[in-house]
């Protein structure tokens, strides 16, 4: 390990320093390096190959144990603990922070919450079958960039969403507008959020009727109702966020539109897809334009 060690840190540092502070001989480096790799090295080496291009394709997303996953699901003979450990050896880790989170209170007025009529059933026999629904916010030097989104329940995919500098009823509209538009969902879908101001709103509650579809709320204060789009706001804000300076709203803008549209939706495997991303599910599946139902009211 020692030798490995030293041998990828070449370019960065002395090899003799190097061999001091790991308490090796140089000759015995020397002696390693040049000795032919063995079978079991050259397969290693081809594996970490393949780990750092997963790597930079899930945008330094994945951790260990999705890594191994998404590599069994791609034919890549491997284990689970000989993939954790070149990651931890050759220092490969997924970028990830906890920060605080701020709640924002919403007052509204008194109108009554439609029933849940999802009840933490996170689960769907086809597309366009439940909606879930929120909002969240992003930091930027020029302040709050709000974000709404409306995730299909079957293939976890965010069919509607919509950013903007105030947290208003048409920030939820606009997302709701984007995912009817480009779903065009048959009446009978569960739209569900929770019970904060902007989905509680009858202008946008009647505009979401509207269209035949069924409204569902979680139950007050009990964010595990909205589970799914809590879990996609946290990989967010993991994975994009958490690392990163905004300097305006329009660079958050376009780092969270590539997140969702060019990585979320189209490649990021998820463990309860089978780790096939949203679109590969749905392809898998057979789900097109042309057979999903429509709703033509």
């Amino acid at each position: 390990m020692k030798y490995a060690f030293i041998r990828d840190h070449e370019r960065r540092f002395k090899i003799g320093r190097m061999c001091t502070v790991l308490g090796v001989s140089r000759s015995g480096y020397y002696e390693w390096r040049d000795r032919p790799l063995s079978r079991r090295a050259r397969t290693n080496l081809d594996l970490l190959q393949t780990i750092r291009r997963l790597h930079v394709e899930a945008r330094e997303a994945y951790g260990a144990d999705k890594t191994w996953r998404v590599l069994r699901a791609r034919g890549v003979s491997c284990g689970r603990h000989r993939v954790a450990r070149l990651r931890r050896v050759h220092g490969i880790e997924a970028k990830r922070q906890r920060r605080f989170r701020v709640i924002a209170r919403q007052h509204y007025t008194a109108i009554p919450a439609a029933p849940n009529l999802v009840a933490q059933r996170f689960g769907a026999d086809r597309p366009d079958q439940v909606w879930m629904g929120d909002s969240t916010f992003i930091a930027t030097r020029a302040g709050w960039l709000f974000l709404a989104v409306l995730i299909d329940l079957y293939s976890r995919k965010v069919v509607g969403w919509a950013m903007g500098a105030q947290h208003s009823q048409e920030l939820a509209a606009a997302a709701w507008r984007m995912a009817a538009d480009q779903r065009r969902p048959r009446p009978g879908l569960i739209h569900h959020t929770d019970q904060g101001a902007l989905y509680r709103a009858s202008q946008y509650r009647a505009g979401v009727e509207s269209c035949g579809a069924r409204l569902s709320m979680s139950a007050k204060g009990n964010p595990h109702d909205n589970a799914v789009v809590e879990s996609f706001f946290s990989t967010l804000k993991n994975e994009m966020v958490h690392h990163r300076t905004f300097d305006t709203r329009e660079q958050a803008r376009a780092a969270i539109f590539d997140y969702i549209e060019a990585f979320y939706n189209r490649q990021r495997a998820h463990a309860s897809l089978n780790y096939l991303s949203p679109a590969e599910h749905e392809l898998a599946n057979h789900v097109t334009d042309s057979t999903r139902p429509v709703y033509r009211g």
